[in-house]
Formats: structure tokens, C-alpha cells, sequence
């Protein structure tokens, strides 16, 4: 009877063992100080992102101006994210880090000073955006190529997720704040909220335990390293084809800063505060998808696939809403997919990469979700101005689909689990990226050798 006793005070209730793993990266402390400083800082660079939307509309009044600026910001992704990757691969993380959230914070306070004295004229926040765009394009990789360097190689996965969660439940608790800060206090404020935050991931970076991270060999210099890594990232299926999906879904559906607001005020002809209750419900949207995709901790492309699938459908939803009260509960449904979509895709890529090509793959990410908006961002808004902002949303749905159909073209007709890498990889590595690389959720078993195939 005792010793059953003492064995029942030993067994860990399955509940707090499911938390336990949800949040097992949360114990290396070096992890809990960069997550929270990130999560904090990144919020801040959301609320300024509506903030200046709102300001563009209010100088313009035109939804392709809005579009064209919000372009400007996210250019240089597009244009530098592989010279970035090198940069992240080559220096010390850590310290690009330190540079450039200096220089973002610089960039948020100038801004903020323009629009609080009065003195903002529209191609002062062009300048200034394509200045941001060129800090974020070196700072989106170093931020999520340093997440395994602090945990080290056993935490990875989860410290990925959990790490890629905050990143994007940030991506729409900031606007949710924003609206709130546009209502009350007026726009400015809102740079100076961003320029702030940036002191709590520099004062994290700074006291991170230098010892206990685990620093990857910087990639040493030599030419064709851009093109190396590009083939590296075409010949493993679980990042070719996660980029390619993120490249259409970033192009034409994550275009919500300019189709959210011209839904709002056009469609269904609201204020401010309108705009901010669908903020907050594609907030607490997003909350809810980053506690599933925690727990979850599913990784590949299978599930990618099935991510978008969900997504299409949320934002068709969105599309087709009748009423703003309708319209409130499908963006509860696309913020949770939102999430759920890239924590996934992000995961899966940073877990099939090298650690030597990981920055600039991260880069290729990067350049996927927001370098794409360049081009996408004007022709939201060219379309939500000439036939309505349904259309718009209307054409990021079926992106999502298109996306879909590319997780799920077939390898050659062989099985789901039974793509092979490249063989240019050492067969130790391919062994190890099988289950990733294949697009397959279930635990690696013995796959059968890999022969050589071309690359899907």
C-alpha cells in the first residue's frame, strides 16, 4: 500500500506533462530572455507597421499609394534577404542582432518625431520605410538562425515553434494594440511605442549567458555562396517546397495591411473602430492557433499542406462576410490559420536546413513571407480600389489553394515517404532529414537507400 502511494506521487499528471513538453525551451534561461525581448520588440514593429498604413491613407486617401509605400518598406527584403543570409552566416549573430536593432530603433524615432511635430510629408516615410526595409532584410534571418544557437541541438524543434509562434502571434497582437493607440493618443505615438520596444531586445541580447550558447562555425568566405545555398535549398523537398508555398501565400493572401483596413472603411463603410475590432479578433485568432501549434509540434510538408487548405478557407470566409459581425468571426478563424501556417512552415524549414546554410535559408524564408510584398501589396490594392476589397481576399484564397496543390504534387509517383534527397548530401544527413524532407508527419523507420533523383 505504501510503495503504491509513493509510486502515485511519482507519476507526472499527463496534463502537466503535455505542458512540460509544449514548453520545454522555456527552461534554458539564455531562451526565456531572447524570446521575451524578440516578442516584446516585435509587437512594437507590428503597431508601427498599421500605424503607417493609417498614416499613408490619411495623407492619400488612395489604396494604391498604400500599397506602393507598403512596398517600399519590404523592397530591400526582396532585393538584399540573400546577401543578408550571407551576412548571418558569416558574422556573429548575436552581434548583428545588436546593430541592427539599434539602427531599426533610430529609424522608429525619427519617424515618430516627423509626425508628432506635424512635419511628416509622404516621401520622408517612403525614405524612412525603404531604411527599415533595409535593417529587417539582415535582421528577419539573424533573428531565427540565432533561436538554435541559444537553445542548442536538443531544444531545437521546440524552441523553432515556440520561437515562430511569438513571431507571429506578435505579427497581429501589434495592430490590435495599434488601433487601440490611433484611437486614444493619435499615430505618432504609436513609432514611439515601436522605438521603445526595441530596448527590451537589445537589453536581452546583452544579458544573454555567452557561455552556455552554442555557436555555429561562421561559413567562411569564398565565391558562389549565394548560388551554393540556393541549390542547396532546391535539392531538400521540405524547404523548396515550403518556400515555393510561402511565396505565392505571401504574394496575394498576407497582404492583410492594406485589404483589412479598405475592408473596413470601404466595404463596410466603419471607422477606426471597426478596423480595430478586426484586429482583435484576428488576435485572439492567432493566440489560440499559436497555443495548438505549440502543443501540436508537428512539423512537413504534409501538414503544411493541410495548414493551407485551412487557410484558404478562412479567408474565403472573410470574402464572402456579410456584415461586419460575420466578418469579425472569419478573421478569428484567419488569424488562427495565419499562424498556424507559417509557426509550420518556418519549423519545417529551419529543422530540415544545415547549420551552416541556415541563415541563408531563413533568408529565403524571409524573402518569401515579406519580400513578396512588393509585389503583392500594390495589387491588393489596385484591386481592392478598382472592384472592392472582396476580390482581393478573394484572390488570396485561391493562392492558398495553389499553394496546397503544390504541397501535394506527387515525387515522381513514388510514395509520400519515400522521396529521396540529393545525393550530393552525405547519406548520415539524408538519413536524418527523411522524415522532413519527405514531407512526412510521422516518426522516421528504416527508409529504404536512397538512388539518385532529380529534385521535386
Amino acid at each position: 500500500m505504501a510503495g503504491a502511494t509513493a509510486q502515485s506521487q511519482t507519476v507526472t499528471p499527463p496534463s502537466r506533462q503535455r505542458a512540460a513538453e509544449m514548453f520545454a525551451a522555456l527552461s534554458v534561461p539564455n531562451f526565456r530572455r531572447y524570446v521575451s525581448g524578440q516578442s516584446l520588440s516585435l509587437i512594437g514593429t507590428w503597431v508601427e507597421t498599421v500605424a503607417q498604413a493609417l498614416l499613408v491613407l490619411r495623407l492619400t486617401h488612395s489604396g494604391t499609394v498604400l500599397g506602393l509605400t507598403t512596398a517600399a518598406r519590404y523592397a530591400p527584403i526582396l532585393v538584399l534577404s540573400p546577401y543578408a543570409g550571407l551576412i548571418v552566416d558569416r558574422y556573429s549573430k548575436r552581434r548583428v542582432l545588436l546593430g541592427t536593432q539599434i539602427g531599426l530603433g533610430l529609424v522608429s524615432a525619427v519617424l515618430g518625431t516627423l509626425v508628432l511635430t506635424g512635419q511628416v510629408r509622404l516621401w520622408q516615410v517612403v525614405v524612412l520605410a525603404l531604411l527599415f526595409g533595409t535593417l529587417s532584410a539582415v535582421d528577419n534571418p539573424a533573428r531565427q538562425a540565432f533561436v538554435p544557437e541559444v537553445v542548442g541541438r536538443g531544444l531545437v524543434r521546440n524552441a523553432v515553434i515556440l520561437n515562430s509562434t511569438s513571431v507571429n502571434v506578435a505579427r497581429v497582437i501589434g495592430p490590435t494594440i495599434a488601433a487601440v493607440v490611433v484611437s486614444t493618443v493619435g499615430i505618432g505615438w504609436c513609432f514611439v511605442v515601436n522605438a521603445v520596444s526595441f530596448v527590451f531586445v537589445i537589453a536581452s541580447l546583452l544579458s544573454l549567458d555567452i557561455r552556455s550558447l552554442h555557436p555555429v562555425r561562421p561559413a567562411p568566405r569564398r565565391r558562389g555562396q549565394l548560388l551554393e545555398a540556393l541549390r542547396y535549398a532546391v535539392g531538400v523537398s521540405a524547404i523548396a517546397r515550403p518556400l515555393l508555398m510561402m511565396a505565392l501565400i505571401g504574394t496575394f493572401t498576407f497582404e492583410f495591411e492594406v485589404s483589412l483596413p479598405l475592408l473596413a472603411t470601404t466595404t463596410f463603410h466603419g471607422t477606426a473602430a471597426t478596423y480595430s475590432w478586426l484586429l482583435g479578433a484576428f488576435g485572439s485568432g492567432a493566440v489560440a492557433g499559436g497555443l495548438y501549434a505549440a502543443r501540436s509540434g508537428g512539423t512537413g510538408v504534409a501538414k503544411l499542406t493541410w495548414a493551407a487548405l485551412a487557410y484558404a478557407i478562412a479567408v474565403g470566409l472573410l470574402a464572402v462576410a456579410p456584415t461586419v459581425q460575420t466578418a469579425v468571426a472569419a478573421c478569428v478563424a484567419v488569424g488562427a490559420a495565419t499562424v498556424i501556417f507559417l509557426t509550420t512552415g518556418n519549423s519545417t524549414i529551419q529543422l530540415a536546413s544545415e547549420p551552416a546554410y541556415r541563415g541563408r535559408v531563413t533568408a529565403l524564408w524571409s524573402m518569401a513571407l515579406v519580400g513578396s510584398t512588393p509585389i503583392g501589396s500594390p495589387v491588393v490594392g489596385g484591386i481592392s480600389d478598382a472592384v472592392g476589397p472582396r476580390y482581393a481576399l478573394a484572390l488570396g484564397a485561391a493562392a492558398c489553394i495553389a499553394a496546397a496543390v503544390i504541397g501535394r504534387w506527387p515525387h515522381h509517383g513514388e510514395e509520400p515517404c519515400t522521396t529521396g534527397l540529393r545525393t550530393e548530401l552525405p547519406r548520415t544527413r539524408r538519413r536524418q532529414l527523411w522524415p522532413f524532407a519527405t514531407g512526412c508527419s510521422r516518426r522516421y523507420r528504416s527508409p529504404p537507400a536512397p538512388t539518385r533523383r532529380s529534385a521535386s
